[in-house]
């Protein structure tokens, strides 16, 4: 499968079954995280794997992460991410970010559904896990084993704006 077939395949998942993630298949999508680039290589995002029904009660506190037997807490370290002179840009919530995006990219390719969630209580996050103050909660990512059928990765053709309408010239 090339990349632009991988990327079409992934959907966001919202009903997972209760099989566990096998150790490798995580450990190789959490690989994907730690290679993925960031700004000036300063490397700022920490990752807060949750898989145990502790942990996920903890979750369920600040989001709906639909049963999944995983969630991973992506944060940015903002003690030692890199901000961009000219204007002060803090780049750690978008190094986090492509380190998401790493991450369910692989988790598809393994066979498994994601689902990125944006829409959570950070504050919450942080008292669950005890996260200290540098250290910021940017995205979750539920991962498992879809329960029910795949969209089409058909879908895109209607579903996403022409690519002359996302195009500034």
């Amino acid at each position: 499968m090339n990349f632009l077939e991988l990327a079409k395949k992934r959907y966001s998942v919202r009903s997972y079954s209760e099989k566990p993630i096998e150790k490798e298949k995580l450990d190789t999508i959490l690989e994907a995280g730690r290679i993925a680039p960031s700004a000036v290589n300063y490397q700022p995002t920490k990752i807060i794997v949750v898989t145990d029904a502790k942990g996920l009660e903890k979750v369920s506190k600040a989001t709906n992460f639909y049963n999944a037997p995983c969630v991973l807490i992506v944060c940015n370290d903002t003690s030692a991410s890199w901000k961009r002179k000219y204007d002060g840009k803090e780049f750690g919530d978008i190094d986090a970010t492509i380190v998401t995006d790493h991450m369910m990219l692989m988790a598809t390719e393994l066979g498994l559904g994601t689902l990125w969630i944006g829409r959570f209580k950070p504050q919450v996050i942080k008292e669950e896990f005890n996260i200290p103050k540098e250290i910021e909660p940017i995205n979750l990512l539920a991962i498992g084993y879809a329960d029910g059928e795949a969209k089409s990765p058909d879908r895109h053709d209607k579903d996403r704006k022409a690519l002359s309408d996302i195009i500034l010239s």
